[in-house]
């Protein structure tokens, strides 16, 4: 939602005004007239100007329409994504919790560039299925119901107990989107793995490299954690009744 600011319609229809009841109550037919007339309209307008603020509006924006990919899947991904982002930044106008509100701008963050990424590389479409179906509309259903009982205004062991759970889940979820979007860079790392150890291995056959440095390359690579399989595996979301 957009806020435009609009200049005040008051001083020109005072403007029109004056010169309908100049008409009418004087003669308007030689050029001082018009002059005398165009005097007075001018400091009325200037006048209404000055005590006419500008008038704010707010304008609801059309979410931006995406050009179809020819891809079925990933056009439906496309839509959701962007339904469940706009529904995300809706929840967090609504909701005045600041550690809440600042997990689901962190939410919005990933799941933004995860849709970005499964964009630009559609074969990593089936990564993210589960995410699509399960975690995230979960995770809004969490939300939703949140934001639901925090509106009530009142205290009881099932609106407390319950916000206080989602809090407290917030963290694991947040965590749980972060490793899916990092579990789409799984095979990009392991080519860049492979990459750097044929290089290595080529530079120090011909001589370009020391024992030394291949040492140094191969106890960072011996010392950094394995890749993972592509897929995350994320902790199951529930909402009890």
């Amino acid at each position: 939602m957009a806020t435009v600011k609009r200049k005040s319609t008051v001083p020109y229809y005072a403007c029109a005004g004056v010169w309908v009841l100049y008409a009418a109550l004087f003669p308007l037919y030689r050029p001082a007239h018009f002059l005398i007339v165009a005097a007075v309209s001018a400091l009325v307008f200037g006048a209404l100007r000055l005590f006419c603020p500008d008038v704010e509006e707010q304008i609801v924006e059309k979410p931006k329409e995406e050009e179809p990919t020819g891809n079925e899947a990933l056009d439906a991904m496309i839509r959701d994504g962007g339904a469940a982002l706009a529904e995300m930044r809706q929840l967090n106008a609504a909701i005045s919790n600041p550690r809440i509100s600042a997990d689901i701008d962190r939410l919005e963050e990933v799941s933004g560039k995860i849709f970005a990424q499964v964009r630009a590389e559609p074969e990593r479409l089936p990564q993210i299925r589960r995410f699509l179906d399960y975690y995230l509309p979960t995770t809004l259903k969490l939300l939703r119901a949140y934001e639901r009982m925090a509106s009530q205004g009142v205290s009881g062991e099932n609106i407390d107990g319950t916000m206080s759970r989602v809090e407290g889940m917030m963290g694991t979820v947040v965590t749980a989107f972060e490793k899916q979007l990092d579990a789409l860079f799984g095979a990009e790392a392991m080519d860049v793995s492979t990459d750097i150890t044929v290089l290595e291995s080529l530079m120090r056959r011909e001589g370009l490299v020391s024992d030394e440095l291949h040492d140094a390359v191969t106890d960072a690579a011996s010392d950094a954690p394995a890749s993972g399989a592509a897929t995350a595996r994320l902790p199951e979301l529930k909402l009890e009744p």
